[in-house]
């Protein structure tokens, strides 16, 4: 293989990039060419000072075979090579490769980082790696391969519910008394005027975000959450996930007043659920839960296979029937030679 150090994303194509991703072991909203340009363009909406981007390729006959996107930052006492995304808002993060070339891939791409990398790493530490990424293995035989020190933990739970079949064949799945609460809940917001719609319209986008925005300012620890920085980042990558086709955002309004928002991803037959916001003079009528029934039954019917909560153990969650999967961290920490 050879590998190439890329300066900037311009150098790589986003259509071969996003063609490779959907090819690869992890094929998730976070590792799209257009989310990750904007998450750099932010530093993480404001998450990182000063790293450094550390983009590498491998090409074989001219075939593109992998994708390393990582940054260098101190971090943890240490200059540690990251998964571009790390840490705050990308939930799941990976290497870019199919499945049969990432021996290969990786075992190279560390000989390559040794060799032509930033001199001053000392590690690998990379969040976000879903529980089933055949890297993890694959980092860790290579890892004891080298010598090098190998640490793996789980990071964090990602409740995820299955919908395969109808709505009505999801609510059967979970316990009487919280179906019953579901449909009470949309019941007693339907009283009040409920509706619920989809921005589906460019036209309607930004002040939908501008909506959004406001009702996650509803919440202190979101509005704290907001900062400049973060607020770029949202708006650029729900931008880009609007241009390309993965983008879900919806509200709830209440006697026409926007009372909840979600904010999704449609992607690969599964919603994602990235963020949302309330207004909390409606609490008394459970806005999140009731948008998120709706949501639900839309995914069900629409033949999406799964609801994706991503990372937190919220209550909530579990209460709607997900069954938790994770997210882990692995640290690799060099042996200098």
């Amino acid at each position: 293989m050879d590998f190439t150090l890329h300066k900037d994303f311009s150098s790589l194509d986003a259509a071969a990039w996003n063609a490779l991703l959907a090819e690869s072991i992890t094929d998730v909203p976070f590792l799209r060419h257009e989310y990750l340009v904007h998450w750099w363009e932010t530093r993480g909406g404001g998450e990182w000072a000063e790293p450094g981007l550390v983009l590498v390729s491998a090409s074989e006959n001219g075939r593109l075979i992998g994708i390393a996107p990582l940054f260098i930052a101190e971090y943890d006492g240490r200059q540690a090579l990251m998964l571009l995304g790390s840490i705050e808002i990308s939930d799941y993060l990976d290497l870019i490769v199919r499945a049969e070339d990432l021996t290969g891939f990786l075992s190279g791409l560390l000989d390559f980082a040794v060799s032509s990398g930033p001199v001053s790493w000392r590690a690998l530490d990379w969040y976000n790696l879903p529980d089933a990424s055949p890297t993890l293995a694959a980092l860790k035989a290579e890892s004891e391969r080298r010598g090098w020190a190998h640490a793996q933990e789980v990071y964090r739970p990602t409740p995820t519910l299955a919908l395969n079949g109808s709505y009505e064949a999801y609510l059967a799945t979970i316990e009487k008394k919280q179906r019953h609460e579901i449909r009470r809940k949309q019941r007693r917001a339907e009283e009040r005027g409920a509706r619920w719609y989809l921005v589906d319209d460019g036209a309607d986008l930004e002040s939908g975000i501008e909506a959004l925005f406001k009702l996650m300012e509803d919440d202190t620890n979101k509005a704290e959450f907001l900062r400049s920085e973060m607020r770029a980042h949202m708006r650029a990558s729900i931008r880009a996930a609007h241009e390309n086709g993965w983008l879900w955002l919806a509200f709830l309004e209440i006697e026409g007043v926007k009372a909840a928002a979600a904010l999704n991803f449609d992607y690969r037959d599964r919603i994602w659920g990235y963020n949302s916001g309330v207004d909390h003079r409606f609490l008394e009528l459970s806005p999140g839960s009731v948008l998120l029934a709706y949501t639900l039954h839309w995914a069900a019917e629409h033949g999406r296979a799964e609801f994706d909560f991503m990372r937190g153990d919220e209550e909530y969650k579990y209460r709607f029937g997900a069954i938790n999967r994770y997210v882990m961290r692995v640290k690799v920490t060099r042996k200098l030679t």
